[in-house]
């Protein structure tokens, strides 16, 4: 604020007026605080009404600092709304905006990217692209739309956005391995327990090219898919990850990976990889210990060496809980299949530990899961004139001669009838509920073993999170180079995102979080300042544990610039 004195037919007439800067018109505009009058009629009160006046003004600024008197805004009752005009701004993306910069992604990418001389801001880019994935996620043009939210210039167009991307996916291994590095250095990856499992991601076509086939998809749907590999830290912190054809196995992604993180991390040293029974294969284990690394697979019960099935299911050695738990172990050589470099498959023996258990809760879970498709086909043998080769999936396998009409698909009861198999029940059952894990680290405790393993939830829920809080998929990209940034976006997206649910003592989720974050907008009110809304146990969490302060009601914008800029430092 400030003493403005006006002229007016040679008398000087005081106000108090401030300055704020108008937005829309690109300039500093004044508004009247206060009239005060004219000095000559004041100087029956004052001696010198401009210097006392001066003196409040100042005093006047000094408790506006220090927060004792409120500002004063100025309001026009007539003023309507425009329409497509949102006045709404989001000032969450404080939080993530502090991890990214705390990452060292700004400076990696300006300097990458310094040389490009591309005319746009490619780091300004995947912010925008990186914290929409988070708190908004849509396609690139949506985001590109929405980009006014944010209280930072982002004066690229949408092609500028395209661009980027293409720019930026040779930099992938380089983003991936700083990013590890600084994880690495800021918090550290010392346990040496990585968590491997695999995810497809689908997309909304017919045709197939070299990346996107159709295979086994997770979701069960019919659309060509891609295959992602992820490696996370013990804390569910992804490290890398990797893509491949939508027909690859799941097991077939595993050594490809791992060599490339051999030539990518010269840092990880010897690794226990923990990974479930989809890639527990003679050739992922032989390679596993022919790098020097050790291992923590689940094994297949049913379809098990009748030897294993034997020596699971037997009663002798288990050591039981409270609650019904049971668990035991042994050292035990087993014999692989390796495929050698001709080729050929060749029989390798190789000393593990396997560990036995018996869950009740597992068991129950088990016979749950089974409840339909056994009500099924208690219901074919029934009623077979209502089910068809198509309609009778899941419960066939519990019915013995079940015979189709090879045209309809119709079942024929003509010669004999569907019967319930009664022994396939019973078959199935008896391993419902044990679960056996085997390792290289026969050194370690049953319990310790268990618990390892037990942390592969976390890989699971990264791809909860990326699936569903990130909305990777469906993906909407069709150039190879865009899909690749577009899964490259949604993995510095899930770093950012689980490294800062962690910051904030692990209480939240990641969606909640997000929720959160994107219900932190304000509105503006006029001139420079803006009203927000909302306040919860996160925005309190986020002022706690990383010192930014979302709880203000009312802020100028020059307040929220620095508040911005601070997460940047």
């Amino acid at each position: 604020m400030y003493l403005k004195q006006n002229k007016r037919g040679g008398r000087i007439h005081l106000i108090i007026a401030d300055g704020y800067w108008d937005k829309e018109a690109k300039r500093t505009r004044t508004k009247t605080i206060e009239t005060i009058g004219y000095v000559d009629k004041l100087e029956e009160q004052f001696p010198d009404p401009i210097k006392h006046f001066k003196a409040v003004v100042a005093e006047k600024n000094k408790m506006e600092a220090g927060g004792n008197i409120p500002p004063s805004i100025a309001i026009s009752k007539g003023e309507r709304l425009e329409q497509g005009k949102d006045g709404r701004k989001n000032i969450g993306y404080a939080a993530l905006s502090k991890v990214y910069h705390g990452l060292g992604l700004h400076t990696f990418l300006n300097n990458r990217s310094r040389p490009w001389k591309t005319g746009y801001d490619v780091n300004s880019i995947m912010r925008l692209l990186v914290f929409s994935r988070i708190l908004a996620p849509a396609s690139k043009k949506k985001t590109h739309e929405r980009r006014g939210t944010y209280f930072e210039k982002m004066d690229f167009s949408l092609e500028d956005v395209y661009r980027s991307l293409t720019k930026v996916i040779p930099l992938k291994r380089d983003i991936v391995l700083h990013l590890h590095r600084q994880m690495r250095e800021l918090f550290g990856r010392g346990d040496g327990i990585v968590y491997y499992d695999v995810t497809n991601y689908y997309f909304e076509i017919d045709k197939q090219d070299e990346m996107r086939k159709k295979g086994v998809s997770k979701e069960h749907r019919p659309d060509p898919i891609i295959q992602m590999g992820l490696l996370t830290d013990s804390s569910g912190i992804p490290i890398t990850y990797g893509t491949f054809p939508g027909n690859t196995n799941d097991c077939e992604t595993y050594v490809p990976i791992f060599k490339e993180i051999r030539k990518q991390f010269d840092d990880l040293g010897r690794i226990i990889v923990v990974a479930d029974k989809g890639l527990n294969t003679g050739d992922n284990i032989a390679y596993n210990r022919l790098s020097g690394n050790g291992y923590v697979f689940a094994q297949k019960v049913r379809g098990a060496s009748r030897e294993l099935q034997g020596f699971v299911l037997d009663p002798e050695g288990y050591a039981e809980t409270e609650g019904g738990f049971r668990i035991k172990s042994r050292q035990h050589p087993r014999h692989v299949y390796v495929t050698d470099e001709e080729g050929k498959k060749k029989k390798v023996r190789l000393d593990e530990k396997q560990v036995a258990f018996y869950s009740p809760d597992y068991d129950r879970r088990a016979k749950a899961d089974r409840a339909a498709a056994v009500a099924k086909a208690l219901d074919l043998v029934g009623n077979p004139a209502k089910y068809s080769r198509a309609t009778s999936h899941g419960a066939a396998k519990y019915v013995k001669n079940l015979v189709y009409d090879e045209e309809t698909g119709e079942v024929l009861t003509s010669k004999q009838k569907p019967v319930f198999d009664e022994a396939k029940l019973l078959e199935e059952e008896k391993y419902d509920g044990y679960y056996v894990i085997v390792t290289s680290e026969w050194e370690k405790g049953d319990g310790e073993i268990l618990d390892i393993y037990r942390g592969l939830w976390q890989i699971e829920e990264a791809f909860r999170v990326c699936k569903g809080d990130l909305a990777a998929r469906p993906v909407f990209m069709s150039r190879p180079e865009r899909i690749e940034a577009h899964f490259l976006i949604c993995f510095i997206a899930l770093v950012i995102a689980r490294l800062l649910a962690r910051l904030l003592g692990g209480q939240f989720s990641v969606g909640r979080i997000a929720e959160s974050l994107a219900q932190s907008s304000g509105s503006h009110m006029g001139e420079n300042w803006y009203l927000f809304d909302h306040a919860d146990e996160v925005t309190e969490a986020v002022m706690a544990n990383m010192g930014i302060d979302l709880g203000e009601k009312f802020m100028t914008l020059g307040e929220i610039r620095r508040l911005i800029g601070d997460t940047k430092k």
